[in-house]
């Protein structure tokens, strides 16, 4: 009894001490509801780039999405925005021309109800060309922060494990320069690179 009593503490110890870990390493504390599994997805992906590599990410949002770096700022320190609700908002008022803060007003009307039903409301329906955008714009924002997808295709990835590379570091400075959107016309059609040895897909389309 004594024995079996002792291997109960220590697996009861074991567990305890695994729950914060998990928790650090949940990515998706927050209602994204997008209407695309493949986009919710990258969405807890960027949600944990952006808490890991705040710079980069608000490199990226200013440099390629033509955020405010401002509202960036006042959206994740003083509103307490998840990082992917920075990144869907910016996304989705740079695919219809529109200023950030639409989008986030937008947003603000109703959050409990998700990112599919904002994108909605704005013209933006799953399925449609402007929701293809969007989703050829995030494979764009991997491919600049270093691990390029292609849209559709399953993939987990790791920032612990894949941090942001010197074009993420650099962008949205004054001598940066957006980096071309080499994987764009391949995203556009899942799958079409399957079977081909070369690229920078290479390897990287499995899941970790």
């Amino acid at each position: 009894m004594h024995t079996i009593r002792h291997a109960t503490l220590a697996v009861a110890l074991a567990i305890g001490l695994g729950l914060p870990a998990a928790s650090n390493a949940q990515t998706v504390g927050y209602n994204v509801r997008t209407g695309d599994v493949w986009v919710d997805n990258r969405l807890g992906e960027i949600n944990d780039y952006g808490r890991r590599y705040r710079d980069p990410f608000v490199n990226e949002m200013t440099g390629y999405y033509g955020a405010p770096r401002p509202l960036v700022v006042e959206l994740l320190d003083e509103r307490r925005w998840a990082p992917g609700d920075v990144y869907y908002a910016c996304a989705i008022a740079h695919a219809l021309g529109m200023p950030c803060m639409d989008v986030v007003r937008e947003y603000d009307r109703d959050p409990g109800q998700g990112w599919g039903a904002v994108a909605k409301r704005m013209g933006i329906k799953p399925g449609s060309p402007a929701f293809h955008a969007l989703k050829r714009g995030t494979a764009s924002t991997y491919d600049r922060w270093g691990y390029p997808v292609v849209v559709d295709r399953p993939v987990r990835v790791d920032w612990s494990k894949h941090g942001p590379d010197k074009r993420a570091r650099t962008a949205g400075r004054s001598d940066a320069h957006p980096a071309p959107h080499t994987n764009s016309r391949r995203a556009d059609r899942p799958g079409q690179d399957k079977g081909k040895g070369k690229g920078k897909n290479k390897g990287k389309d499995k899941d970790d």
